[in-house]
């Protein structure tokens, strides 16, 4: 794969990234003002995540059998459909439709997002010539950490974006300017990207909701608990108790979501200087167990004080940027580990899909019970239930791989 075609790639998954968080930003901010609750809010992101589970799981087929440049083509064009829909929400719907039509709407942004994400990551592993040695994936890992990480960085300011453009723009306006960036990146890929990128010869797997690898199996299912744990208390129950405990203005939650994402996108980029890959001593699964177990345990100190209520607002800051440190070292190690125990190219998008899938699916559940555990027991019930998911994760780190058969010996 030329790394011209590459960089036309990332820079489209960027534009969407942007789009994406600052999507979020709008809906949330802009229907919690509109007197929708903290469950009501939830739905409003269920179609979404929702979709990122069927899209990654058949997206990674279509990826495969049609070259990864034609679904991140598709993913652009809904995207850019899904924010000009939603423009049409009325303030003066009647709650139960606005709730199904934004759903309907963010089931196409899911969609959109997820192909995208899902090409761009897969597309890494053809950048990075495989020779078979371990200087060769600690490549892959810098290479994977620095895509992940700047994807989470911009999706930071996208935050911010969405936030200020729904102050300074108002609703419809913001979403038209967004729905224009993302047109941009999609000209730019149809003008310039001239390349087929990871088009498989084989045939579709017979499954779609298991690997052939194990290994791939076991991580997905520790990408589902761990990106649950994270939606729990991120997606809904913190911005409302911003807002409702602490009295923070819109704007003020905005960005200080938006840098503790850029924040959380940088250590990804650093990962590999944090995380040393010597796999001839066993340290893939110890990387694991180890990271894991400290964003475990770190989580349910933060809980033991919101609950007990202990300097709320520096413990609720402090604790956010610890955890943010936390869990990126652990995402990254994920997004390099499927594509490290992926050892045919031609099972790459499929497994990056089947992988992402379940991330999707741990969002969706994460997301439900965002709203549900803030309405029974504010966001001390949030944390509490994270640590469970953060518990299972752990547990499923131990049957990792001790090294990487194909460059880890």
């Amino acid at each position: 794969m030329k790394v011209r075609s590459y960089g036309l790639v990332t820079g489209a998954y960027w534009s969407l990234t942007l789009t994406d968080g600052a999507l979020r930003m709008v809906v949330l901010l802009h229907f919690h003002e509109l007197g929708f609750g903290p469950l009501e809010l939830s739905f409003l992101f269920l179609a979404y995540e929702f979709m990122g589970i069927l899209t990654n799981l058949f997206g990674g087929i279509a990826g495969s059998r049609f070259g990864l440049e034609q679904t991140l083509k598709a993913g652009l064009l809904i995207q850019i459909f899904a924010l000009l829909a939603i423009s049409f929400v009325d303030a003066n719907w009647e709650k139960v439709f606005s709730i199904t039509f934004v759903m309907f709407c963010q089931a196409f942004s899911g969609i959109a997002k997820d192909l995208t994400k899902m090409s761009s990551k897969s597309a890494v592993k053809f950048v990075v010539p495989e020779d078979g040695s371990s200087e060769q994936q600690t490549r892959l890992f810098r290479w994977v950490a620095v895509l992940t990480g700047s994807k989470n960085a911009l999706k930071g300011v996208g935050f911010f974006v969405g936030s200020a453009l729904l102050s300074s723009s108002g609703y419809r306006t913001s979403l038209l300017i967004l729905a224009s960036i993302v047109a941009v990146a999609l000209v730019a890929v149809l003008v310039f990207l001239d390349e087929s990128i990871g088009k498989s010869s084989k045939s579709a797997p017979k499954r779609i909701w298991a690997s052939t690898y194990p290994a791939v199996n076991k991580l997905s299912i520790a990408r589902f608990f761990l990106f649950g744990s994270r939606d729990i208390w991120f997606v809904v129950a913190l911005p409302i108790f911003l807002n409702e405990s602490l009295g923070w203005s819109f704007e003020g939650i905005g960005a200080f979501l938006a840098a503790w994402v850029i924040g959380y996108g940088i250590v990804q980029s650093v990962a590999p200087t944090v995380v040393r890959l010597r796999g001839a001593s066993g340290e893939i699964q110890a990387s694991t167990r180890l990271w894991s177990f400290l964003l475990m345990a770190f989580t349910i100190l933060l809980a033991f004080l919101v609950e007990f209520d202990v300097s709320k607002s520096f413990t609720i800051i402090v604790g956010l940027l610890f955890f943010g440190v936390l869990f990126a070292l652990n995402s990254s190690l994920h997004s390099y580990l499927i594509l490290a125990f992926t050892e045919d190219d031609n099972d790459v998008a499929v497994n990056v899909g089947l992988y992402y899938s379940a991330n999707a699916f741990g969002r969706l559940f994460g997301t439900l019970l965002s709203g549900l555990t803030y309405l029974w027991g504010g966001l001390s019930a949030a944390l509490f239930t994270c640590c469970g998911f953060l518990a299972a994760n752990w547990l499923i780190s131990f049957s990792f791989p001790k090294k990487i058969k194909s460059g880890l010996q």
